[in-house]
């Protein structure tokens, strides 16, 4: 048979995936089956989402990997609560503006590429803090199905060869210095990125993995694999040193909610952007609901999003050093201030247009009514283009999102945590887990849980078809993309409104979601992204 796996001449019809003893969902096929192994073999949804998330750094590189950062809403039964993890990484002790100003940076920011933008990545510490507090099972055999798939191989999917081939295509013509060529060596041996149907090997990535496992991941943070990083770094003019690693610890942090439509929306504190999405739907929760989406409600969501990235924009940055309280954004009467602010057309908001992304998202559950929601990246597809000789380590590049102004509020300062955008969500009601929900993307992540949260509690739809339903993501000024499928007559009424209106045939830019629910009866019941590889495994 000769066929494209990309060409999707016809819409493709999912319903939503029920269970009773547990769930996982990825955004790769062999991510939720790691999951699923692991807790079919004894482990908890919290050894689940590390066998999942460890198998996306082998069977999704081109959004995460070893050398990201993480974050975790995790809801324990036994204790009725929510508990958060912030892994994101800080500024190494010697990297501050004067330090970039010095070597001339294009555009007078700090640059996407090479060493410059590397902060301490906090995925290995996340994956030992979790099983260590929450988990059932060793971390070793929690990442051994990881290591399998790095070392004996997997197809690419049609979502990933295309990203892959995105990146190779930039790094082709972007990164041309010595301390590029191990991302070459390591996922381009053949000269290009794979193409559906390949299969992928990744030997170095598999003994790193099983480093990690043998060593609580301090390998990584003291051992030898922190030796290669520093090698590498003190040889490419990176500003990462020992101390940066040894000192590293993540943090348990409590959630930060609003009341919505009767539910409890959840999402983590700054430094992650959660909040953002949380004022916009405070701002949202003022009007009406209901039944279906018309143009007034997209008009008000749009609005809303735009005077809620405003605010986060000019207050979000590491929690210990804000100069404003964000949690006025959660403020009822914010959110009743602003919602009287929005009139009958578009306004410009914010003079800060979003950036680029590369982010993996995923949900799990288990038969004692644990749920975890979780989420890694390493920012820019690959992340920095940097890759740690010998270990298969892509390193993150989140440094790129920090300011040059010493008058900003996430301002670039040594062991500082800057502005983040991965958010992992949450819903309870009534004092009870609902489930985990997320949307990966860069600034589409906040939008995007805006949309799924509306689509479940205003408009009635499960959860295949809150992830399935034709997406929005505002770019800047007034514009915004909206997916193929978006009702013509809507998109012609919001443009009379004076919204800038293009549609984007790139399902990527909408950002990639997973859900998993728990009925009244204890059911699960979830939904999966079709605009990717995804994937759900349940039993």
């Amino acid at each position: 048979m000769n066929f494209d796996p990309t060409r999707r001449p016809y819409p493709s019809i999912r319903y939503p995936v029920y269970a009773r003893n547990g769930m996982v969902a990825a955004s790769t096929p062999q991510a939720a089956s790691a999951g699923l192994h692991i807790l079919r073999s004894g482990g908890n949804a919290v050894d689940a989402a590390v066998a999942a998330a460890a198998t996306l750094t082998v069977t999704e590189p081109t959004a995460n990997g070893v050398g990201g950062d993480a974050f975790a809403l995790v809801w324990i039964e036994k204790d009725r609560r929510l508990y958060g993890l912030n892994a994101s990484g800080r500024a190494p002790g010697s990297l501050s503006i004067e330090a970039v100003l010095s070597r001339n940076p294009p555009e007078g920011r700090i640059p996407a590429l090479g060493w410059t933008p590397v902060l301490v990545p906090g995925v290995p510490k996340a994956w030992a803090a979790l099983v260590r507090r929450f988990g059932r099972q060793s971390l070793a055999r929690d990442l051994e199905p990881a290591a399998e798939y790095a070392e004996g191989g997997y197809p690419a999917g049609p979502a990933l060869a295309e990203a892959w081939k995105r990146s190779f295509d930039r790094y082709s013509r972007d990164c041309r210095g010595p301390e590029f060529a191990e991302w070459f060596r390591i996922f381009a041996p053949e000269g290009r990125s794979p193409d559906p149907g390949d299969i992928v090997r990744l030997p170095d990535h598999a003994r790193t993995l099983r480093s990690l496992a043998a060593s609580d991941c301090e390998s990584f943070y003291r051992g030898d694999l922190a030796d290669r990083i520093l090698r590498d770094s003190r040889e490419f003019g990176g500003f990462l040193r020992r101390g940066d690693l040894e000192s590293y610890e993540p943090e348990w942090v409590e959630p930060v909610s609003i009341p919505y439509r009767g539910y409890e929306v959840c999402e983590i504190p700054p430094n992650g952007q959660g909040i953002v999405a949380l004022a916009a739907l405070n701002i949202l929760k003022e009007f009406p609901a209901g039944p279906d989406p018309a143009p007034e409600d997209y008009h008000r969501a749009w609005e809303a999003m735009k005077i809620a990235f405003a605010e986060g924009k000019t207050r979000i940055t590491d929690p210990s050093r804000l100069r404003s309280d964000p949690g006025e954004l959660l403020d009822p009467d914010f959110g009743a201030r602003r919602a009287r602010e929005i009139g009958p057309g578009a306004e410009l908001r914010s003079p800060a247009p979003p950036a680029g992304s590369g982010t993996v998202y995923l949900c799990t559950a288990d038969d004692e009514g644990n749920m975890v929601s979780y989420i890694q990246s390493n920012y820019m597809g690959f992340g920095s283009g940097i890759v740690v000789r010998d270990t298969g380590i892509a390193l993150q590049n989140r440094g790129y999102d920090f300011s040059l102004d010493p008058g900003h509020v996430n301002r670039l300062e040594p062991g500082k945590r800057t502005y983040h955008t991965i958010i992992p969500g949450f819903l309870r009601k009534d004092g009870r887990a609902v489930g985990p929900f997320g949307v990966m993307g860069g600034y589409m992540q906040p939008q995007g849980h805006v949309q799924v949260v509306r689509n479940l509690l205003d408009y009635g739809l499960d959860p295949q078809q809150a992830l399935d339903a034709p997406r929005w993501q505002w770019t800047e000024g007034l514009r915004f993309l909206v997916e193929e499928g978006f009702p013509r007559d809507v998109r012609e009424e919001l443009s009379r409104r004076g919204h800038e209106v293009s549609v984007s045939r790139d399902a990527a830019v909408f950002g990639r979601g997973q859900i998993i629910l728990r009925l009244p009866g204890g059911a699960l019941v979830g939904g999966t992204e079709g605009r990717t590889d995804s994937n759900i495994a349940c039993w």
